[in-house]
């Protein structure tokens, strides 16, 4: 009879079951046996069947956004399960700095988001996926069709003159990470650290927020995950000028014969990329692993640009048997190859005489040496060579020792390396060689960057009767370091080794010049930090945390730097007298105070450090000459910014309705830049110094509803809103007074413009600072008030007679998510917003109006009878004015995403998804300038055209709506 039994046990047993939650059934739930990759996922119906190996196996029933559950069947054929929602903005984890917490432990503003938060973009960086998804986080690309190009973040308004404006970015523990090395299919969860006391505890390096980044990690359950796609990206909102007819009828220049349309031969229409991921992931109860492999192949709008790129990654986990020992380790490599986008490409098209053919009688490109820009950008886009050769590797690992149950140690070693090689190479056959000096060029620039960290960690946690306590106690050590090496040479034999041979080259012999460089520096960050976590009844929390940090980039007496922090929470609910309130499920008062700094500038600026100064002759011999390259300032200390911020959490009927709200107010002193000095005594005009305050206060909310619940159709709402208010409020300290503003963004030629805007004490970033107009005369001039408010011609007013006219800094954005359900199709609609600014209308000031200089194409706007039409006079053309100031204001359509997932129940195959995406579908606004998008908002001089420089530019680089066509594989 035992022997029977045992046989009959050992039998695989077919299993039958229905699966719902509290309003319908449920489609596509995984059911996996314990232990077992055997597996499969509900029907339409919620309907499944599994053959198990005997019949007291148990089942795991896992849905995202529910409780998983474990069923022990006991010798059940037939079981119905019925999920619970998970309360997950309770109990989900959230990371914080060298830790993390339950969510209802957070006494910090902190927002979590996991990876099915993201947006879907086949963008180039992992961060345009949460562009509008965070309060406060503004994420922008002035060039997103580029694919080389690099979204500029920055959280809760501008925090810095010169040095660092981006936050922190942390992944997999690591301070530090490589951005540029995730690929999106690899994230598990973002949280971003907004209050000061969060971000205190990573010290010099947290006043502009930090950014903690948790890749995927594997599981008991195999897994093989594919994921591909191609999208194809369309101009749009496109800058247009005149046709080759009212070029003609409008006597813009010289009628050639021909009719060429530059904006359509300088771009791809569309252009197209395509990105393929594949992961595995598996394990057991104490070996786990996660693998994932892509490749991307992505071109640019315009004609030259490109990216090629191969990367990796591997987590493995590992536990001993005793659980004494816990080690991780993690590698991700990444090669890419890259063509530069040529941005004045567009420039040349926009001013371009439409009737110049785009190659002569002869077949060659044609050429013009008159108007704007003497060039043939198609010919430039085709034949100059600015290639890039990137080379990442992010390693890291860690030990853990359980030493008791409730005290551990934690040693973690990093290391982020980045190599890129740049290559340029300019052929004697170019157009504008052949007419100039007729020397080929070839140039070579290598730059590689490497940080290794140390951190060491103990952890201590006492939970006894209503108290429970955290404790943790840390050191930690970064090495950085940066070289680089140049060369440079003229005037090859051939073009065909282009910039493989530069010592073939005759012009440095020639000339007797070197045209080679090379540097080295580095710096070193020591760090000892400790934290208290406390929490009463689950009622009452409180968080302190001190960190004690040492940079070698500061002066001799200021090496070393205190950043205290400390928050407290109120969980009201769990009051008595809250209780019993139906409608009221959750709510969380929370007020933070934390102090940190930023240090992200140059190396040695503390230090007497000498330079090259040219050559001179004596002898015959030719001598470097050395002297002192910078003011010495050993005063040199971080910038110190203080941080609060109060706010609450709460969940509201039946948890339907979720959300925070903060206050912040941050204040940063200390800045760091270039400050004016006398000379003498000072060698340098200016001195790299600690001189000023600025603050930033602001609003944030932060919503998630549940909408609808019927049958088969849901219903999601999630909005984020934040207001920014932002004051520089000095310019002066105890040593360095007297300055009270700066003139900044030196407009380009031609005329002579001068500076756009006025970073001024008591003043919002972003102002503007212009001639205020008084409309146009009968002669098609500009006419300006004075400083005595008399109104006069634009060419008749000084320096003196400008004043402030607008700004360029949002006081508000805003992000709303919309995510419809019904059946295995699923719907998600996300509008994106920015108010109260103005936009420099850059190519209205240039090319929009018919005062634009001879033998140039013109703007539609210079001649549609509209305000810029009316600037016939040349006499005013170079004056800056509120006449080109726009509403900034916008609202997008910035992301559509369409998809249907059918599980499958094969043998080698779970379930199929099939997406579709549209970004930048439509854009309101009543700026004339193109997409608003195009202007960057962030950093000290928002709105306006600007180069690296921080000065007026008129690069363009066509917005695009993308189109995302994909597929999704789980086997």
């Amino acid at each position: 009879m035992i022997l029977s039994a045992w046989q009959a046990s050992a039998q695989s047993v077919q299993i039958t079951g229905k699966i719902k939650d509290a309003n319908d059934v449920l489609p596509g739930v995984a059911i996996v046996e314990k232990g077992t990759n055997n597996g499969t996922v509900s029907a339409v119906d919620g309907t499944f069947k599994l053959d198990v190996s005997n019949a007291n196996a148990t089942l795991t029933i896992s849905n995202v956004g529910y409780v998983t559950q474990e069923i022990a069947l006991a010798g059940k054929t037939f079981i119905e399960v019925d999920l619970a929602e998970d309360q997950k903005t309770l109990n989900e984890v959230v990371v914080i700095g060298y830790g993390s917490l339950n969510k209802k432990e957070v006494s910090s503003a902190i927002t979590h988001l996991s990876g099915k938060d993201l947006l879907r973009v086949g963008g180039n960086n992992p961060l345009m996926a949460i562009q509008g998804k965070v309060a406060g986080l503004s994420v922008a690309n002035t060039s997103a069709a580029d694919p080389n190009s690099s979204p500029s973040i920055q959280l809760r308004g501008a925090s810095s003159r010169s040095a660092g404006l981006g936050p922190l970015f942390v992944i997999n523990g690591v301070p530090g990470g490589n951005i540029d090395n995730i690929n999106q299919n690899e994230i598990e969860s973002i949280d971003v650290l907004k209050g000061g006391a969060a971000s205190a505890i990573y010290g010099t390096r947290g006043s502009n927020g930090v950014i903690v980044i948790t890749t995927k990690k594997g599981s008991e359950t195999s897994r093989i995950f594919y994921d591909g796609y191609a999208t194809f990206d369309y101009a749009t909102n496109q800058l247009e000028v005149l046709s080759r007819e009212d070029f003609l009828a409008n006597k813009r220049g010289v009628d050639f014969g021909g009719n060429t349309n530059w904006m359509k031969e300088v771009k791809r229409n569309p252009s197209f990329s395509h990105k393929h991921t594949l992961q595995f992931s598996g394990g057991n109860g104490k070996t786990n692993y996660f693998t994932s492999l892509d490749y991307r192949d992505a071109n640019g709008i315009d004609l030259r640009s490109a990216k090629r790129e191969y990367g990796g990654r591997i987590n493995i986990n590992h536990k001993t048997a005793n659980n004494l020992v816990e080690l991780s380790f993690t590698a991700a490599p990444r090669y890419t190859k890259t063509s530069d986008a040529y941005y004045a490409g567009f420039n040349h098209a926009l001013t371009l005489n439409p009737t110049l053919d785009l190659r002569d009688s002869t077949g060659k490109y044609a050429y013009l040496t008159s108007g704007f820009f003497a060039n043939n950008p198609v010919e430039v886009a085709k034949s100059v060579k600015s290639d890039r050769e990137y080379k990442l590797m992010d390693l890291n690992g860690s030990a853990k020792i359980n030493i008791l149950e409730n005290l551990n140690t934690v040693v973690t070693i990093g290391q982020v390396n980045s190599s890129m090689r740049r290559y340029l190479f300019s052929p004697s056959t170019l157009t504008t060689i052949v007419n100039g000096n007729k020397r080929n060029t070839g140039e070579q620039i290598l730059e590689e960057n490497d940080q290794k960290s140390f951190e060491w960690i103990g952890n201590y946690y006492l939970d006894l009767n209503k108290h429970s306590v955290k404790l943790l106690g840390g050191y930690s050590f970064q090495y950085f370091t940066a070289s680089g090496f140049n060369a440079k040479n003229e005037n090859f034999p051939s073009n065909v080794l282009t910039y493989n041979n530069l010592g073939s080259g005759l012009w440095n012999l020639q000339e007797g010049i070197n045209n080679v460089g090379s540097y080295k520096n580095s710096s070193k960050l020591i760090a000892f930090f400790g934290r208290l976590n406390y929490d009463f009844d689950q009622k009452y929390y409180l968080s302190a945390s001190l960190r004690r940090e040492g940079s070698s980039k500061f002066g001799y007496s200021n090496k070393w730097g205190y950043f205290p922090a400390a928050s407290v929470a109120w969980r009201a609910t769990q009051e008595q007298f809250l209780k019993n309130i139906p409608w009221l499920n959750e709510l969380k008062v929370r007020a933070d105070y934390g102090e940190t700094g930023n240090q992200d500038f140059g190396n040695y600026l503390s230090l007497d450090t000498y330079g090259g100064y040219g050559y001179y002759l004596y002898n015959g011999i030719n001598y470097q000459v050395w002297g002192p390259s910078q003011n010495t300032n050993y005063d040199l200390r971080w910038e110190k910014a203080a941080n609060f911020n109060a706010g609450l959490d709460f969940e509201l009927f039946g948890s339907k309705l979720s959300g925070s709200l903060n206050y912040y107010i941050r204040t940063n002193r200390d800045l760091l830049g270039n400050y004016n000095v006398s000379n003498p005594p000072n060698i340098q005009g200016q001195t790299f110094a600690n001189v000023g305050t600025m603050r930033n206060t602001g609003f944030e909310l932060q919503l998630n509803a549940s909408v609808l619940r019927k049958g088969d159709f849901t219903y999601d709402i999630g909005f984020t809103g934040a207001y920014n208010n932002n004051k520089f409020v000095s310019f002066s300290n105890s040593l360095f007074r007297g300055q009270k503003y700066v003139d900044v963004v030196g407009m380009p030629s031609p005329g002579s413009p001068g500076t756009l805007q006025r970073l001024q004490e008591d003043t919002r970033i972003g102002s503007f600072f212009a001639l205020k107009s008084a409309g146009v005369n009968d002669q098609g001039a500009l006419l300006v008030y004075n400083k005595k408010g008399e109104v006069i011609p634009g060419n008749q007013a000084t320096a003196d007679d400008k004043q402030f006219v607008g700004n360029g800094l949002p006081k508000f954005t805003m992000g709303l998510s919309n995510n419809f359900k019904y059946k295995n199709w699923d719907l998600s609609v996300f509008l994106r917003g920015a108010f109260g600014y103005e936009l420099f209308n850059t190519y209205a000031f240039y090319l929009g109006t018919p005062a634009t200089q001879e033998n140039a194409n013109v703007l539609k706007s210079a001649y549609d009878g509209g305000k810029y039409s009316k600037l016939t006079s040349p006499t005013t053309y170079s004056a800056l004015s509120d006449y080109f100031l726009e509403p900034g204001g916008f609202v997008k359509i910035d992301n559509v995403t369409l998809s249907y997932t059918q599980p499958i129940q094969t043998k080698f195959l779970q379930s199929v998804r099939i997406y579709a995406t549209t970004r930048n579908l439509a854009t309101f606004t009543k700026f004339t300038g193109g997409d608003p998008d195009l202007i960057n908002v962030n950093g000290l001089y928002p709105g306006v055209n600007r180069n690296s420089d921080n000065n007026g530019t008129l690069d363009y680089y066509p917005s695009t709506t993308q189109l995302l066509l994909g597929v999704q594989l789980t086997f």
